[in-house]
């Protein structure tokens, strides 16, 4: 199944938080922090401004990108967990 965002949403891939802290610290499942980094997999047209000029995203599918820590709606599509996030609620692109 495809999916394809509208105006300015983003669906991105939650990244899996890390297990072992940069000092071999294994974590528990209970001490993760909620991930706040993603891909991107699909990107909706943009963002429609006053003037009726659509604005394309800043992001495309591939990039992988830091959103705020409880931003977007999340979905389930074929088994697999997805997020949708306005573009504005995106912090950062990762290069």
């Amino acid at each position: 199944m495809k999916i394809q965002p509208l105006a300015d949403r983003i669906v991105v891939k939650v990244l899996e938080a890390k297990e072992v802290t940069k000092g071999g610290i294994v974590l528990p499942d209970t001490a993760k922090e909620k991930p706040q980094e993603a891909e991107v997999v699909a990107v909706g047209k943009g963002k429609v401004s006053d003037e009726g000029k659509v604005i394309p995203p800043e992001v495309k599918v591939g990039d992988k990108i830091l959103f705020g820590k409880y931003s977007g709606s999340e979905i389930t599509i074929d088994g697999f967990e997805y997020l949708i996030l306005k573009e504005e609620d995106i912090l950062a692109k990762i290069l």
